[in-house]
């Protein structure tokens, strides 16, 4: 979800110079409220935040409206209530946003297969062959927003420019609802003003890192060695950044993504302190991990829990696997043995489990024996038990007492506007 909460956005006229502005960054105007106004009308212009409403939950997703209140995403419920009392707490409808992003990735596709989806509102789009079909960057880019507002109710923003880091700036200047375009002759003209944090890859940590040195603007990234840089961010990162700075960006569509970790998180309904409970939503996370792992037909060759206590406090500890694996038990073994190595220096309030690395199911060499056989023989079963009678029909005979600290539903991803 986007920090701002539509004031001072920047929009191009039609018929602007778009020469050059092939690559389309379509972002979605605070989707899951959107999608939330589609089914009930009454909510639109008001302030609506997106959470499950237990007191334990976190924001997903907020209305232009509340987000004037500094509503947040990833905010805690109970805060946001503070700061904008009068909000509207709506559940959310996981089904019905994946059958929405459906739709509008399905107009996008419609003008070009050139699409890069990024997260369930937004995607990258190359329209550089669609000239003869739909116009210029700028006329295609007006007609998608006509099309997804026309075709599935909803808005979204566009930028237009000669890269995609530029694009994403662009559409992010011109929330809610806008097109901004940036010619690829005055790339540069508009990423120089504009703050050293708006750039893709710089967090709100290396911000205040470069802010500290004078360097506020993306202007003065640019202008700064790359070795100056290198002291602040890293020399890897470094080299990115300046280069982003200076408008170079050579990654183009990729019409088929990867998928770099898969993960699942749960936050309890009370804070844990039991070791116990600990191993055991260890091991409820792995084995849904493993079946996401299974089903997209990757291993894992790395993992990592994830643990964040009362105080709101993160900690994460990770490790590279000896062979790589989608066994629920196996990837539960490696995890509590990380969680083994966490001191609990407070109750727990929500922990997660990620597996990293991912390769193709079975690219490692075969052994002359498989130490995880019998594992797999029962997830086996499980998958072919899940697929007959559905996800969450079947589980571990141990789960079925231990669900006093679990929450009402599985933590949501948040609104990536």
């Amino acid at each position: 979800m986007s920090r701002q909460d539509g004031s001072g956005r920047l929009y191009s006229p039609p018929g602007a110079d778009d020469t050059g502005a092939h690559i389309l960054h379509v972002d979605m105007d605070a989707f899951f409220v959107a999608v939330e106004v589609l089914d009930d009308p009454s909510l639109a212009g008001k302030p609506v935040v997106i959470a499950h409403n237990d007191g334990r939950s976190v924001v997903s997703s907020a209305s232009y409206e509340a987000r004037r209140y500094g509503v947040r995403s990833a905010m805690p419920l109970g805060l946001a209530l503070r700061r904008c009392p009068n909000a509207i707490v709506v559940p959310p409808t996981f089904e019905r946003y994946r059958e929405t992003s459906a739709q509008v990735m399905e107009v996008f596709r419609s003008v070009t297969p050139l699409v890069e989806q990024l997260s369930i509102d937004e995607a990258f789009l190359d329209v550089a062959g669609a000239r003869r079909l739909w116009g210029s960057p700028g006329e295609v880019a007006a007609l998608i927003r006509e099309r997804v507002k026309s075709e599935v109710g909803i808005t979204c923003s566009v930028g237009a420019a000669a890269t995609k880091h530029v694009a994403k700036m662009a559409s992010t200047a011109s929330k809610p609802n806008g097109l901004l375009v940036i010619p690829a002759s005055r790339t540069q003209e508009f990423l120089d003003p504009r703050p050293a944090g708006a750039m893709w890859g710089i967090g709100p940590k290396a911000a205040e890192a470069l802010s500290a040195r004078a360097i506020r603007t993306i202007r003065d990234v640019r202008e700064t060695p790359v070795a100056a840089l290198a002291r602040i961010l890293g020399s890897a990162h470094a080299q990115r950044i300046h280069d982003l700075a200076n408008g170079r960006d050579p990654r183009g569509i990729q019409t088929e993504r990867t998928e770099k970790s898969i993960s699942h998180e749960e936050t309890f309904r009370t804070d844990v302190t039991d070791p116990d409970v600990l191993r055991g939503e260890i091991l409820r996370l792995s084995d849904k991990v493993a079946v996401r792992l299974r089903r997209a037909g990757v291993e894992a060759s790395g993992l990592a829990i994830k643990l964040r206590f009362d105080d709101f406090q993160t900690v994460t500890r990770s490790q590279a696997l000896t062979e790589p694996t989608n066994v629920g038990q196996r990837i539960a073994q490696v995890a509590r043995d990380l969680l083994a190595g966490v001191v609990m220096r407070a109750p727990v309030r929500l922990i997660g489990v990620r597996a990293e690395r991912l390769v193709a199911q079975g690219s490692a060499a075969l052994a002359l024996w498989d130490d995880d056989g019998e594992w797999k023989q029962v997830d086996g079963a499980l998958d072919r038990l899940t697929q007959r009678f559905g996800t969450g029909s079947v589980t571990r005979a141990a789960f079925l007492t231990r669900d006093r600290h679990l929450p009402d539903a599985e933590r949501p991803p948040e609104d990536s506007d």
